[in-house]
């Protein structure tokens, strides 16, 4: 009987659902707040050793941290900087050390939740002989190398492809989150100054652009819900496109 009673809990505690919100403009420029039904994800993964926790020293914010291979992630989207609204451009402010982000929606609550969206010379605080970009110190934005180890190493199986093993785990999209990345998807800031595809798609900056004679465009990663696929592709810097950033280890 005490068998019994301690695997009837073990399921119960297994099957245990919390809900986020995510409030999203509409098209007639009216706002609705949309639920987010995420199960709860099972520690198959572990914290980075020694390194459960890292503080960002610019302003105190704490980010966990999460082992893949040989590789040390922030488990969450880097979320810094004054927020700004999406129909303006991130401009230089290097200098006074004031970073902006865009937030979707242009709602604080958003970034609290998904992390800021980002142009990739902010991203990159304006400079280009540094990978370490908006990251806390000792961090960095990802290569397209290390981002092709990530599909490596992310658990590939024949059933449970690298796309799907980054994402959370939810109950209609096919996230298994077995390596603990814990993408969500927070969708983008557009060309034109608005947001699209929040819930459907995310995607994240590289530092790298590409070889010479183009270093007009630079690497992203993105992952998609209605499907497994992890892309790595590249786009033009000068869009002016809001993308999250997730931080790795150096």
């Amino acid at each position: 009987m005490k068998r019994i009673l301690f695997l009837v809990a073990l399921l119960i505690t297994i099957d245990v659902t919390f809900s986020q919100t995510m409030v999203i403009k509409k098209a007639d420029g009216t706002y609705q707040e949309v639920p987010i039904t995420t199960a709860v994800e099972l520690s198959f993964y572990q914290p980075c050793p020694g390194m459960p926790t890292v503080t960002d020293a610019y302003d105190n914010k704490i980010y966990n941290t999460v082992q893949i291979g040989s590789q040390c992630w922030l488990k969450e989207n880097l979320n810094k900087g004054t927020m700004v609204d999406s129909a303006i451009g991130q401009t230089d402010n290097s200098s006074n050390n004031i970073i902006e982000k865009y937030c979707y929606g242009n709602l604080e609550a958003n970034c609290t939740t998904y992390g800021g969206l980002y142009q990739w010379e902010e991203a990159m605080a304006w400079t280009w002989n540094s990978k370490q970009g908006i990251c806390p110190t000792g961090w960095h934005l990802p290569t397209k190398a290390e981002y092709d180890t990530l599909t490596t190493v992310s658990g590939v199986t024949a059933t449970d492809s690298s796309g799907n093993t980054l994402k959370v785990i939810e109950t209609t999209r096919p996230g298994t989150n077995t390596s603990g990345f814990s993408a969500l998807f927070a969708g983008t800031r557009t060309q034109a100054g608005t947001f699209l595809n929040a819930g459907e798609m995310t995607f994240f900056w590289s530092y790298e652009s590409i070889i010479a004679p183009d270093y007009l465009s630079a690497y992203r990663m993105a992952l998609f819900n209605n499907n497994w696929n992890m892309n790595i592709g590249t786009v033009l810097k000068s869009d002016g496109l809001g993308f999250s950033v997730r931080c790795l280890k150096d």
